[in-house]
Order: structure tokens, then sequence, then C-alpha cells
């Protein structure tokens, strides 16, 4: 923004903006996930094509007849999405005020403070944040009882398309931000001297890339493949012999704030003496990585067509064989998918890795939040780089591989 002669950051930020401009980019492409699963229902796509045909235009019917069927069902979606906004801590130390940062970045330095009176503060902003979480969710519930007593008033009016610009512009301005951040990164990257208010930098250099940790970069990726590995293995086994009814019990990593939770697997691994381990960073990124996993899989599960399955086990083959001969070839594209999710999950941890680890772990995240204030915008653009780029190619990956698992399988295409 500062480079845009805009200067909405450049007195700290202390109303974190930017913070929630970052929040809100990151977690509409979650929603919309979500919504877009939703969204295939036949009987809301019906619903769409009878109020289209009586006129009414895409973002009026999709007010009047997704919104209030939508929300009810993105209730959970939302909640999780709090609960990750209010506790986060790594992008709030880089792009949230200083003094006073959040109130999940003070709860985080005050328990890592080695006065017990001062950790004890820090115990009690936590319980705060699950309570301004609690808080928070009664209001989103009031509200939406609020909007089912008071229903949207049916006239027969067909509005412009005012709403529609308005929408859609704002939807196109979020995306530009984001690319403008990404395009910025990669300029920092090779930048040799950049100085305000030149909107280019002045001398080209690589020095950036040549000094990058890419120790950090292995042990992000093998932390990552052994995640998302091991949680497609929890998860699998869970949809297929587990008792899916209990399944709510898996989401609460989602719907807590990180900050405890992480506090809460420090104390366990610390009395079992697996702090600053492989397996204990591994577990502790699992908590994480499986709600996100089962997320993917769940549906496709239950959207099966189990007539498929029903047929092989006509034709005489055995329940092993079902499993690897027809079902999982046909979740082959959700599978890699979860574990491409479970993947940059895992990346993306960063106060399970510092407290599980013991600080004997550097990750390509811990290092990113670690340069924030080094003062080199040069090693920072080239390690939030290296943090995109890693879930990026898992991600190519996966598509990749689904495209060649359905190249000779017409349904897999």
């Amino acid at each position: 923004m500062a480079r845009l002669g805009l200067g909405l950051l450049a007195d700290g930020d202390p109303h974190a903006i930017g913070l929630g401009i970052i929040l809100a980019l990151k977690e509409s492409w979650f929603l919309l996930w979500i919504a877009g699963a939703l969204l295939k229902r036949t009987d809301l796509q019906r619903q769409l094509t009878i109020a289209h045909t009586l006129g009414y235009g895409r973002w009026h019917s999709a007010f009047v007849i997704l919104l209030p069927q939508l929300l009810p069902q993105l209730a959970w979606a939302l909640l999780a999405v709090t609960a990750y906004s209010i506790s986060l801590v790594d992008t709030a130390i880089i792009l949230g005020p200083g003094n006073p940062p959040t109130l999940a970045v003070l709860a985080w330095q005050w328990l890592n403070e080695p006065d017990i009176q001062i950790q004890a503060k820090g115990t009690i902003a936590v319980l705060l944040l699950t309570a301004i979480l609690a808080a928070l969710s009664l209001c989103g519930y009031a509200f939406w009882r609020l909007l089912h007593y008071c229903p949207l008033p049916i006239t027969g009016r067909r509005y412009g398309g005012t709403a529609k610009r308005l929408l859609s512009g704002l939807a196109m301005m979020m995306t530009t931000i984001g690319y403008l951040v990404l395009l910025l990164l990669l300029l920092w990257s090779v930048a040799g001297s950049w100085f305000y208010p030149r909107l280019l930098p002045e001398v080209w250099s690589v020095v950036g890339w040549s000094r990058g940790d890419y120790a950090s970069l292995l042990t992000t990726f093998t932390l990552g493949g052994v995640a998302s590995l091991c949680g497609l293995i929890i998860v699998v086994a869970w949809l297929e012999w587990g008792d899916v009814r209990r399944g709510q019990f898996l989401w609460l990593p989602l719907l807590l704030p990180a900050l405890p939770l992480a506090m809460g697997q420090y104390e366990v691994l610390l009395r079992l003496g697996l702090d600053g381990t492989f397996s204990g960073v591994v577990w502790s990124h699992l908590l994480w990585v499986v709600p996100y996993m089962l997320l993917i899989l769940e549906p496709a599960y239950r959207h099966l067509d189990t007539r498929l399955l029903v047929a092989a086990r006509s034709l005489g083959l055995s329940d092993w064989r079902v499993l690897l001969r027809v079902k999982w070839p046909l979740l082959s594209r959700p599978l890699l998918a979860a574990v491409a999710i479970g993947f940059s999950v895992s990346v993306a941890q960063y106060l399970p890795t510092l407290y599980a680890g013991a600080g004997r772990f550097a990750t390509v995240t811990t290092e990113t939040v670690a340069l924030s204030g080094s003062g080199d915008p040069r090693a920072l653009a080239v390690h939030a780089l290296l943090q995109l780029l890693l879930p990026g190619c898992v991600f190519f990956m996966a598509v990749s591989l689904s495209r060649l698992v359905g190249h000779y399988r017409r349904g897999l295409r």
C-alpha cells in the first residue's frame, strides 16, 4: 500500500486493517470451497432455475434463495474461520499492530516469559480468547435468529445490476490485492536496492535467493509429507471402519483457538519426553491436518455410488480387492486432493512446530516469522515465496497424478 502511495500501513496499522484484508483474502477461498460443495445440490439448482425464469437476476436470486439455505450449513465453517482468525499469531506478528499487539500475540508473548506470574497472565489471556470466541458465536447465532424471525420481504420487484456490479467489483479488488502482494514478493526477492517512493527496484540482484535457508525447506517438506500421509491413513481408516456418527470430535481443533491447543500439546509431549522430537512435531501437526483432510474425504465417501461396490462383491471380489480395485481408484482424485490439503496445512503450522519442536525444527514458516523483524525484506520475500512454492508444487503434483490415473478411466477424468 505504501508503494502505491495509499499510506494505509504507514503508521504501523494500529487498527489491523492490513491484517483484516489478508485474513479476508485467505479465508474467503476456504469458505468458497465449502460453499461450492454445498451448491452441487440439485434442489438448489432447480430453485435458481425457477427464479431466473421468473426474471430475477443472478445476485438477487442468490440473496433470496441461496443465502438463507447456505448460512446454517456454513455455520461450522464460519466458526472455524473465526476461531482461526482470533487466535492467529504468525501472520499477526508480521502484519498486525505492534503496540499493543493482538490478544493472541500478547498471550503468546506472556506465555514465553520465564516469570510465573506473567505466564499466569498469558493463561488468562488464552481463556479470554476462548470466551471471545464463545461470545462471537452467540452473537452470530442471535443474528441468524433475528434474520429467521424477520424474513426478507418478497414484493416481486426485480432489482437492477447495481448490487451485482458492486459485489463483483469488491471481489475483483480483493483478488487484485492478492496478485499484487505476490508480485511485490517476487520483486523484493530479486531487488538489490529499492527505496520509497520508487515503484520498481533501482538495482536487481539474486543475493536474497543465494542467502536463503534451504535446509528449512527440506525440513518443511519432510514434516508435511509425513504428516499428510499419516493423516490420510487415519482419515481413511476412520471412514472405512470407524464410527462416523462420532466424527464431530475430529472437528474440534478447527473450532477452538489454536494457542491453548498448542500449549496443551506441549505439556503432553513434555510429560512423555517427546518434546523436540520429529514424531512429536508430526503428532502436533496431525491435530489440524486430520480435520481438514476429513473435510475433503467425507463428502466424497458419502456421495460414492455404492452400487459399483455391490456389483464388485457380486462378482466374487473380496473386501480388500473391492477397496484396492474399485473403491479407492474411484476416490483417487479426492484422496490426492486431501493429501495436498494436508500438506499445505502442515506447512502453515507455526505454533505447533514452535512448541512441540522446542525450537529445534526450523521450517519455512518459522523462519519467515523470525525474519519479519530482521529488517531484510529480500530474505523475508524469498522465504515467503518458498512457503507458497511448496504447497503449490504438491497441488500441481496432485492434479497431474489425478489426470494420469483417470487418463484411461473415463469416469475419473
